[in-house]
């Protein structure tokens, strides 16, 4: 397994709270585009990072129902999660995900089953530092994953688990994001497959640390319980292609099956950007949680 590059030892983070600093449930006007039961948990700070940033918890259509109210429901934790729900806040203006709007869809429609979608904003300037396991000595930076980790694991999921209706099971709980997020997801799922059981990878930044990952994940004695959602744009650079399709040759390799625990898509003329992964969210969604019994 890859070892977290970066030692702490010497650090001493903020332990005195953990958790956000207030919940604000909306209404969001303009120029705020998000769509159905949102939660945004201002300022949630973390004694593993010792650092805050803001965590959008989308909540599904009946979440609210009076029929529903003992019913509990997956979770996707996504990364980068200014992109994902609001084009105010997206790196490009105007360019979310439109993730909000797809799962409305979906689960109205029956496509999916209803789900707890959770957005961990980056922190910005770390993000490079936080998404990725080892330290990229071409790039001069990285290898906070492990802190991130845990405050996924021991701070954000246990808080989400005990303020929602969740299904708190590895089964019923994924982790996903496009590039460095892509990468952040599928450490997460190697090295905590007791916790994670679904994975969404849009085009992730394999080359990092010399395919560090990529290789670990190769030399695998076994495949994991993990189902995979794995994609990538025929126009985002022939290394990033190259590296995608060795990742695939890869969990076939090593037992995954396509239709079953596995799923691959290339996207003809897609290109590594916001827009391309909004055209594949649905997909993956359907893919990673589709509709069953409550």
């Amino acid at each position: 397994m890859i070892a977290d590059s970066t030692d702490t030892t010497d650090t001493a983070p903020d332990t005195t709270r953990v958790g956000p600093a207030e919940v604000d449930s909306g209404p969001f006007g303009p120029p705020h585009t998000l769509t159905g039961h949102i939660h945004i948990l201002r300022r949630f700070r973390s004694a593993a990072l010792d650092n805050t940033r803001s965590v959008s918890v989308y909540l599904p259509p009946d979440y609210f129902a009076e029929g529903a109210a003992q019913r509990r429901y997956p979770v996707l934790y996504m990364h980068d999660g200014q992109n994902l729900f609001d084009a105010a806040t997206a790196f490009i203006p105007g360019h979310d995900w439109g993730v909000d709007e797809t799962a409305e869809a979906f689960i109205s429609s029956g496509r999916i089953s209803p789900l707890i979608i959770v957005g961990i904003d980056h922190a910005g300037e770390t993000r490079a530092q936080e998404l990725t396991p080892t330290f990229d000595a071409r790039m001069k930076i990285g290898g906070q994953s492990g802190a991130y980790a845990r405050m996924i694991l021991e701070e954000l999921k246990p808080y989400i688990d005990a303020n929602y209706r969740t299904q708190p099971e590895r089964e019923a709980t994924g982790v996903g994001g496009s590039s460095l997020g892509g990468l952040i997801s599928l450490y997460l799922g190697v090295r905590h497959p007791d916790v994670f059981g679904r994975l969404a990878l849009f085009s992730p930044s394999l080359w990092w640390d010399r395919r560090r990952l990529l290789q670990e994940v190769r030399t695998m004695p076994a495949r994991l319980p993990l189902r995979i959602w794995l994609d990538v744009g025929t126009e985002e650079g022939g290394g990033t292609l190259y590296n995608t399709r060795m990742l695939k040759n890869a969990l076939l390799r090593l037992g995954w099956q396509r239709g079953v625990d596995f799923e691959y898509l290339e996207a003809v003329g897609a290109d590594h950007s916001e827009a391309a992964w909004a055209l594949r969210i649905g997909p993956a969604l359907e893919f990673l949680f589709p509709p069953g019994p409550d």
